[in-house]
């Protein structure tokens, strides 16, 4: 074998022994969290479907001190009422966030994406409900929004006459409407600049040169480009909305949220399962809630998350393609000028 020929099986076992390593570090790298994955999301969901065939109240195995049910419990779920309404509810929080947080999050990005004064204090006012603890938000709010609060004392002092915020089916559902928005929506907006940020000026300054005015820049440019983001936070804020607990309970608390038409699906598991002694059922129900928010987060993956994916995999394969023909055309031009590498790296720059 000739020494070339020896050189290149050497350099080929080089090449391979890399990748195996690097493929050992990234599965050694990757080891705890599928770990944590495995051990905090995919056993209990295991366990919480196993339980779900019991009637059991929690100790002991379910084996000796519950009863064996099969799917009964999953049968009640779906034609309890209760249960009905809270997915109702659940969903309308899931629309009704999207509607109302994806304009005024996108409306003030790209105010706070403009240079003036006190911007970084407008942008920090925005976030700080974000980073607040649900539980410090709810208690807030429920003294603030009590038949004795201050929303109600504000309002008599001016003329006017209060409501009771919580408890009025009519008015709670937009109660809580609103303090999921005010808590929330820092967090849009935060990624919102951020991807407005990310598109070149040069597209603005060739609108700008061609006439186009700061909004007709907005929706012919910024829009389009921002697609990626808003679809990525839609994703986001629908998964936070099937999730939706805390808030609720803290400030209608597990029993005002089913009169007043607050009540989610994730109070409703709480309130039937915990808290009626019944694990089997909370069990039951904490299964279809998963199932429920998967089949809505494959089906967003599917038909709308997978755009960007194509998109960005198509724009990595033209853009090896170029450089590929790039390459080419330097050597090329590099043999013909006498090996001179300058001018094949001019062209490869190109």
């Amino acid at each position: 074998m000739s020494a070339s020929a020896g050189a290149r099986v050497k350099r080929r076992q080089s090449v391979l022994s890399d990748k195996a390593r690097k493929r050992i570090e990234i599965a050694i790298l990757s080891l705890p969290a599928l770990i944590m994955f495995l051990g905090f999301v995919i056993l209990p969901v295991f366990m919480a479907g196993y339980y779900g065939f019991f009637k059991w109240k929690g100790y002991g195995k379910p084996t000796v001190n519950g009863q064996f049910i099969g799917f009964e419990n999953y049968k009640i779920i779906l034609t309890d009422p209760n249960f009905q309404e809270a997915l109702g509810h659940t969903l309308f929080v899931v629309v009704a966030s999207l509607i109302i947080q994806g304009p005024l999050a996108i409306l003030f990005a790209l105010l706070l994406n403009q240079k003036f004064k006190g911007r970084a204090l407008i942008r920090t006012l925005i976030f700080v409900p974000y980073v607040v603890s649900e539980v410090i938000v709810g208690t807030g709010w429920s003294l603030i929004l009590q038949t004795t609060g201050a929303l109600n004392a504000l309002l008599k002092k001016i003329g006017l006459a209060g409501a009771d915020w919580i408890s009025d089916p009519k008015i709670a559902i937009w109660t809580l409407m609103f303090i999921i928005s005010w808590k929330y929506i820092g967090f849009a907006v935060i990624l919102m600049i951020a991807g407005m940020q990310s598109i070149p000026e040069d597209l603005y300054e060739a609108a700008r040169v061609d006439g186009a005015g700061f909004w007709r820049q907005q929706w012919s440019i910024t829009l389009p480009l921002l697609g990626p983001t808003i679809r990525i936070w839609a994703f986001m804020s629908i998964i936070g909305s099937l999730q939706l607990f805390d808030l609720v309970y803290i400030i209608w608390g597990q029993y005002v949220s089913s009169t007043a038409g607050t009540s989610t699906m994730a109070t409703y598991m709480v309130r039937e399962g915990r808290l009626a002694n019944n694990y089997g059922y909370g069990s039951a129900v904490a299964v279809v809630i998963f199932v429920i928010s998967l089949i809505i987060a494959l089906t967003y993956q599917r038909f709308v998350l997978n755009r960007d994916l194509e998109g960005a995999l198509t724009d990595e394969k033209d853009a090896k393609r170029r450089a590929k023909r790039a390459a080419k055309e330097a050597a090329k031009l590099a043999k013909a000028n006498g090996g001179s590498s300058a001018v094949a790296n001019e062209v490869i720059s190109q």
